[in-house]
């Protein structure tokens, strides 16, 4: 009896999903501290507080976003100690219990796992993608739906030079030095990431503009997919491969930034605006077809199970619940109490400026 007591206070670690907009947000880091700006990880630890854990439960997030940045799916890992006696939860009542617990409407948990203990959110972390939002046509900001104001990176031109920048991209792929595209302060101890896939293509027309309204508007989307990425990396190589989409910059010019190494240069010295990046997943190449059981012995130290060579390390779809919704249709009768994933309520914030963000230079 003793022996079942112990196990059932043992700690219980989780890989957690969830999702938000950014644009309430200092961040998806917490914020500590008397000040008045809030990330999402408060939101988040104050939602598991109500789980009673013996232990305060904090957040390791996988991927640190900035103010503004949205997240269609993060992910983050967290310990659970019940009481004495108690099992572990089950992932899916902990998704349950957390969402019923967030006081944001903004922030969605998606999915739980139970992995071991010695899991890491960040390190762990196998693939990154992040999508940009672009929109042409769009001479003032009133000009764009309300429903996407926030939303994606609202330009005066009426197109892009898409194949140019598509070429500008491939000088990007591959593993090279990026201090070029490195805004200052980040914790990275070396510059050096590998990128994977840059792509620049037209998005079908969004169903948040009414046909009436769009008034030339056209929708555009940039996808990079690394293991990691410096600080505002994604932001900076999209300043610049809308720059060649403009005619400012010629992909060959986009090499000898990359090669320059100057993240302080004439053409790098700007990033684009925050409210049009989303993080779109986050990937762990052992979290594939096979789920970890629901009862993975808590403390274990059991090795990542592998997958089939059926479906090997591509099958990434289990891993990436942004695409859980239109993938499973049926999910909610193979995983009763999960629930469907709801599309967050959009809100009408009132618009920023857009436009890129000057950094700054060291004085002379």
């Amino acid at each position: 009896m003793s022996a079942c007591l112990a196990a059932g206070s043992a700690r219980a670690r989780y890989l957690v999903y969830f999702q938000y907009l950014g644009t309430d947000f200092n961040g998806v880091a917490a914020v500590r501290g008397p000040q008045h700006a809030v990330g999402v990880q408060n939101y988040l630890e104050e939602a598991a507080e109500r789980l009673n854990s013996v232990v305060p439960v904090k957040f390791t997030i996988s991927s640190r976003t900035d103010a503004g940045v949205h997240a269609l799916s993060n992910a983050a890992h967290l310990d659970i100690q019940r009481r004495s006696g108690q099992p572990p939860f089950s992932p899916e009542v902990l998704t349950e219990a957390l969402n019923t617990h967030l006081r944001h409407p903004a922030i969605r948990v998606l999915q739980a796992f139970r992995v071991p203990s010695h899991f890491h959110a960040r390190y762990a972390a196998t693939s990154r993608t992040y999508l940009y939002r672009l929109a042409t046509g769009c001479p003032r900001p009133d000009h764009l739906s309300v429903f996407e104001r926030n939303r994606c990176w609202p330009l005066r031109a009426d197109c892009l030079d898409v194949a140019a920048m598509q070429e500008a991209a491939q000088h990007l792929l591959g593993t090279h030095d990026f201090s070029a595209f490195q805004s200052t302060g980040s914790p990275a101890t070396s510059p050096v990431r590998t990128l994977r896939r840059a792509s620049v293509s037209p998005e079908p027309s969004s169903p948040l503009v009414l046909p009436g309204e769009s008034r030339g508007l056209r929708f555009w989307s940039l996808e990079f997919e690394s293991q990691s990425f410096l600080y505002r990396q994604v932001r900076r190589m999209t300043a610049v491969l809308v720059a060649v989409g403009l005619g400012a910059l010629t992909p060959a010019q986009v090499k000898m930034i990359l090669e320059s190494r100057d993240p302080l240069g004439r053409h790098q010295s700007r990033v684009a605006p925050a409210h049009g990046l989303f993080l779109k997943s986050v990937l762990y190449g052992d979290l594939g077809k096979r789920r970890w059981p629901k009862e993975v012995p808590a403390g274990s130290d059991q090795p990542f199970p592998r997958l089939s060579r059926q479906w090997g390390r591509g099958s990434r779809w289990q891993c990436c619940p942004s695409c859980w919704a239109s993938r499973l249709p049926d999910r909610e009768a193979r995983a009763p109490g999960a629930g469907r994933l709801k599309d967050l309520e959009l809100e009408t914030s009132s618009p920023k400026a857009g436009g890129l963000e000057e950094v700054p230079r060291p004085r002379s």
